[in-house]
């Protein structure tokens, strides 16, 4: 089961950071995602991580600007998100791909999410 945390309203400029708390299981052998939905669009892909190696996948749109992590005695994955933009509003969440250590954008490649968190940067 994964939980997210941490959205909420920030001024363009400012900072965020989210985090996904995992139970149930330890994920040595997954890719950890973190996508988004903003209003009338498609769920995006923003960032990835290889959990038992620490190696991480950015979207273009946020790279320099979104660092993805991971604490593996906490079973946390976390988003820290700066310089936020106000098209960075969206409702973000927490994915997991499983047995696998290949990176996806493809949001159906995921196979746990979690029930997201909203992050609105006002302009």
């Amino acid at each position: 089961q994964l939980q997210a945390s941490g959205g909420g309203l920030v001024q363009a400029g400012g900072s965020l950071r989210l985090s996904c708390a995992a139970s149930g299981r330890t994920f040595t052998s997954y890719v950890m995602g973190w996508f988004r939905q903003a209003p009338g669009k498609e769920r995006e892909f923003v960032a990835a991580i290889r959990w038992s190696v620490g190696s991480t996948n950015y979207a273009d749109s946020v790279k320099d600007r979104f660092t993805i992590s991971r604490d593996n005695a906490k079973n946390t994955l976390s988003l820290q998100m700066n310089s936020l933009k106000s098209e960075d509003t969206a409702v973000y969440y927490c994915a997991a791909r499983h047995l696998t250590v290949v990176f996806s954008p493809v949001a159906y490649d995921y196979d746990y999410w979690d029930q997201g968190t909203l992050v609105t940067v006002s302009s």
